[in-house]
């Protein structure tokens, strides 16, 4: 066999996704790039901003006390683990926010169906809650402890009103980007109405509506803090508005570095059910 003929040989066996890797440019708009060239990306991405953070602490620029560095950040949260209950901070916290959106998830995934369906229904309620959903959560503090009290309900009351609107509007975007070809042909076929929701609809937005999900979990964590102003005695988010009254900025930095760690691993969570549940059929598409 000739050199030629060795070198389309092996052309012919190189899998066509690996070749569109390889000969893609970096930079190419929405291009494919390897996934040890993506990890190289995001460790650079995660360890310049923690290399810059230790050279602005030891640099003397600033008060330890208002800029810890991270080695006093990491002592922090060791001795928070061991002395002084980190593990029951974490699981309160997780419990609180991940039971304000599954609540929201509850009543947000049927009025997004119907809203993004049916256009009385969207004439009916799309308005008033694009209204409420500028209302700040804070704002609701008030009433919340007037009508659920104190204890663990009205913070997870707060976490659900700071997603649950946006969440509707969101599923119903979802809703609407079903292609109409996708309904007609159902309709063509003799389906119900109720068919067409559960067979087509639905099934069509599921992706979307799972990318939903990890996107509104992540705004479920950013209103731990302000549901934990509720008359809280434990949890990252009271951690942290406590530490604030006692200056002690390395707690501060800790329970933000861990709300945001426990964040990450909670949305590359949602990403692989994402792969392991649409990969392949997103692939076809």
């Amino acid at each position: 066999m000739s050199t030629t003929e060795h070198a389309t040989a092996r052309e012919m066996r190189v899998p066509p996704a690996a070749t569109k890797i390889r000969s893609a440019p970096l930079w190419a708009v929405r291009g494919e790039i390897s996934r040890r060239v993506y990890i190289g990306f995001a460790l650079t991405g995660l360890i310049v901003p923690i290399l810059a953070w230790w050279a602005l602490s030891v640099s003397g620029l600033v008060d330890p006390t208002f800029m810890p560095g991270p080695g006093a950040v990491v002592h922090r949260i060791v001795s928070w683990w061991t002395d002084d209950g980190l593990a029951d901070d974490i699981s309160i916290s997780v419990l609180r926010v991940v039971g304000g959106w599954a609540l929201s998830v509850v009543f947000a995934l049927p009025l997004g169906l119907l809203i993004g369906t049916f256009r009385p229904v969207q004439a009916l309620l799309e308005p008033l809650t694009d209204f409420i959903r500028y209302m700040p959560a804070v704002a609701f503090i008030p009433l919340v402890m007037l009508w659920i009290g104190i204890d663990e309900g009205s913070k997870v009351a707060i976490i659900f009103i700071g997603t649950f609107f946006q969440m509707v509007l969101m599923i119903a975007e979802n809703v609407r980007a079903v292609p109409i070809t996708q309904i007609e042909a159902a309709q063509t076929m003799g389906a119900t109405r109720e068919e067409m929701i559960r067979l087509v609809i639905f099934p069509s937005s599921r992706p979307a509506i799972l990318d939903t999900l990890r996107i509104t979990m992540g705004w479920a964590w950013t209103y731990l803090v302000v549901a934990e102003l509720v008359a809280a005695n434990s949890g990252l988010g009271y951690a942290i508005l406590k530490a604030q009254r006692y200056l002690q900025t390395d707690r501060i930095f800790g329970g933000i570095l861990l709300i945001g760690l426990i964040g990450l691993l909670i949305d590359q969570l949602f990403r692989l059910v994402h792969r392991l549940c649409f990969g392949k059929w997103m692939a076809k598409r």
